[in-house]
């Protein structure tokens, strides 16, 4: 479904990516992890056609960027990021937010077909939201912000959701809601690949991981085997233990190296 060959990517006198390969086949899901900086946001840009690599070769369902119009492929791909949500009109009703995208508008500025309406306020129900349909989206939490871009993204039936930090601001109630409406996604046939550096957001829906450090993936493949300690340790520089409960990962920092680990 997605495929990153030999990707490399320089702004200015910066390599942001050195050397990057990445497969993604249809039914898994991917969590790409790393630090702040490590190059992620830039890798789902390349996905989504916003940059092209400085060298090397990006597919996508099958379309090979360069060699396709990369404004139909995005069509197939939900795309879940602040940044999207800041392009939005904060003062159109929620319900419009959504049933836009159908279209891949930000706004609607003519008559909104009524199939679109009944579409985006069914998409909202899913996420449990429905009470808010009717208010302005700038009323909204940071964490109903969250879910209904996740409403919104799955409003053309993608082939591929890309996720972008979306856990990034939100409490810890507020998290787990938003990690529980992803992980009921099991079973719709969408693809995901989601962005984070928290390794606590790794659901059971997930099923592979790619680790990435100062612009190289370090490791790759189904997530309990690169899940490790030594793996974290060189993606992250930092001792920890790992235990996975309830096929979730949690992690304990080891201070200065010691055997005793302090909660995180």
């Amino acid at each position: 479904m997605i495929e990153l060959k030999s990707i490399y990517f320089k702004r200015e006198e910066r390599q942001i990516l050195n050397d990057v390969n990445l497969e993604i086949r249809e039914g898994e899901h991917w969590v790409l992890l790393g630090k702040n900086g490590s190059g992620k946001t830039t890798i789902l840009e390349l996905i989504n056609g916003y940059l092209f690599p400085s060298s090397g070769s990006v597919r996508v369902l099958g379309h090979p960027y360069g060699q396709c119009d990369v404004r139909e492929v995005r069509k197939q791909i939900g795309y879940i990021s602040q940044s999207l949500f800041e392009k939005l009109t904060p003062g159109d009703p929620v319900w419009e937010a959504v049933a836009a995208a159908e279209y891949g508008y930000l706004r609607f500025y003519e008559e909104i077909p009524q199939e679109a309406i009944d579409k985006a306020r069914v998409m909202i129900d899913k996420v449990e939201l429905g009470h808010v349909a009717d208010q302005p989206l700038g009323t909204l939490s940071q964490g109903e912000r969250k879910k209904i871009l996740l409403a919104r993204a799955l409003m053309t039936d993608p082939a591929v959701l890309v996720m972008d930090e979306p856990c990034s601001g939100l409490d810890l109630y507020e998290r787990e809601k938003l990690l529980q409406s992803i992980n009921d996604l099991q079973n719709t046939g969408v693809s995901i690949l989601y962005v984070t550096h928290h390794i606590e957001e790794i659901m059971p829906i997930f099923t592979h991981i790619a680790l990435i450090s100062e612009g190289k993936i370090v490791a790759a493949g189904p997530k309990k085997e690169v899940l490790t300690e030594q793996n974290l340790r060189n993606a992250y520089d930092v001792p920890v233990t790992l235990e996975w409960n309830g096929d979730r990962p949690w992690i304990q920092v080891v201070p200065n190296g010691s055997a005793a680990p302090a909660s995180i």
